[in-house]
């Protein structure tokens, strides 16, 4: 009876969205590349959002862009306040990536916007992006898909 229980609460806690979201960090030179999601789009939808942290162990950095299959063109975004209203625009020159220290692109912030859309993405499926960084390169990180509202990876 035990061992049936012991199978069953592990069976449950492989299936939860939360354990099968979370994915391995990617390590590039001193950079570490974790907790990557984006969300799951309707049909037709032009765009969507990348959310990851980043730890960089060494030198400063930049993330610079990228480029994915599912997308004609990635873009580094921010969200600022101008006056009272919360403004988005796109990075031209990049995001720095501090010696020591992490960063977070994460809703409402920081993040990747996937622009021109070539297909819906599904919820529960993995898709891979390529950032692109000063000094570390380019750097293909999976992104697994979760549900359309998703504020971030449960771990």
């Amino acid at each position: 009876m035990i061992i049936r229980t012991f199978l069953a609460a592990a069976l449950i806690g492989l299936s939860s969205p939360a354990l099968l979201a979370h994915e391995a960090p990617v390590t590039a030179g001193d950079l570490t590349l974790s907790g990557a999601f984006t969300r799951a789009t309707r049909p037709g939808a032009p765009v969507a959002g990348g959310f990851l942290t980043i730890r960089n162990a060494g030198a400063e950095d930049r993330l610079t862009g990228g480029s994915a299959p599912f997308a004609a063109e990635v873009q580094v975004h921010e969200m600022a306040m101008e006056g009272d209203v919360m403004k988005m625009r796109a990075l031209p020159d990049g995001l720095p990536v501090p010696a020591g220290q992490e960063i977070a692109l994460k809703p409402g912030g920081h993040h990747l916007m996937f622009i021109g859309l070539k297909a819906p993405l599904v919820e529960g499926e993995t898709v891979p992006v390529t950032l692109t960084f000063a000094k570390a390169g380019a750097v293909t990180v999976p992104l697994k898909v979760l549900a359309p509202g998703a504020r971030g990876m449960e771990h």
